[in-house]
């Protein structure tokens, strides 16, 4: 699909895309960046990529693609040092959480005359490690990948970044990135944000060894430190670029948070019953509805054999 790929930033999410690059052979040069030296050691010992950068503007010279794989807050930096350098018709595209500021900030050092191309994407895939070494080919596989399209988004540039992400197996869908943030605020950012709250709470309680939190932790806390154990550079910049959406959702879990309070307080068991209910009731068509999607799936693979 390429002659050149460069990926910026080699750690879970780009050195999985880098596997699937080489595995699907989609580039016949792929370049990785990043500023962790032990990163790039790891990817070319790995055979992840063809070749290892740590200057940046030599890591971009002549790519065709560029996909951003770092924080959401590198880029408006990113961009700006490597945009001069940069042959017309150059298509940058991303894999962040937050998809406004993503926008925002690449493409206000790209001009009209530059013929650079921008499409902002996220594959709604991870796990909570960080690493070159910790990547692999299968993780975006029946997962979504979600293109929220600008006005500089060619519809050339995302029928190509379309069938990219479709080699990795994934199911592509396309959103405003207003909508994407605030559904992402609410089906990811938030339930990180909790996470993050609960385990720091619980490591700061008075009276409470913490060799006791970790021999004795159930099931539900283990869950809630998967969660935090998550990359902290990339969640400062999550939470600090999708701000309102965040900041109005923590409002909203607050008082709900307090009516639990009060419910708890005054014995009132049939609202908690009712609220235990319900989410039991959401937690059952989530599961459902996944079931679901697996089944149809191997229908229509066993009908197309």
């Amino acid at each position: 699909m390429f002659d050149k790929v460069t990926i910026i930033g080699i750690g879970m999410i780009g050195s999985s895309i880098a596997r699937v690059i080489k595995k699907e052979h989609l580039a016949k040069k792929l370049v990785a960046y990043d500023v962790n030296l032990t990163y790039l050691k790891q990817a070319l010992e790995l055979k992840i990529c063809d070749e290892v950068q740590d200057d940046l503007i030599a890591a971009v010279k002549d790519a065709e693609l560029i996909i951003y794989a770092s924080p959401v807050g590198t880029y408006s930096e990113i961009t700006r040092n490597i945009v001069p350098h940069l042959k017309d018709g150059t298509i940058i595209t991303d894999v962040g959480s937050v998809k406004r500021c993503a926008i925002r900030d690449v493409e206000k050092h790209i001009t009209d005359e530059s013929g650079i191309v921008f499409v902002a994407g996220h594959p709604v895939a991870g796990i909570e490690k960080s690493g070159p070494e910790v990547g692999f080919a299968e993780m975006f596989e029946d997962r979504w990948f979600i293109i929220t399209p600008s006005a500089r988004s060619t519809e050339e540039a995302i029928t190509k970044i379309s069938k990219l992400w479709a080699k990795a197996k994934m199911k592509i869908d396309i959103m405003t990135p207003k909508h994407h943030d605030k559904v992402m605020a609410a089906v990811s950012h938030l339930p990180h944000l909790i996470a993050f709250s609960i385990v720091g709470t619980v490591a700061d309680l008075e009276g409470y060894e913490q060799q006791e939190i970790i021999k004795y932790s159930a099931s539900g806390f283990r869950d809630f430190t998967r969660i935090a154990g998550s990359d902290p550079t990339m969640w400062r910049d999550i939470f600090l670029n999708n701000k309102e959406t965040i900041l109005e959702l923590i409002q909203r879990f607050v008082e709900d948070l307090i009516a639990l309070q009060r419910n708890i307080r005054w014995n009132e068991g049939d609202e908690l019953f009712k609220l235990f209910s319900r989410t039991q009731k959401i937690r059952k068509e989530v599961i459902e509805a996944k079931q679901h999607q697996m089944e149809e799936e191997k229908r229509l693979t066993n009908n197309q054999k």
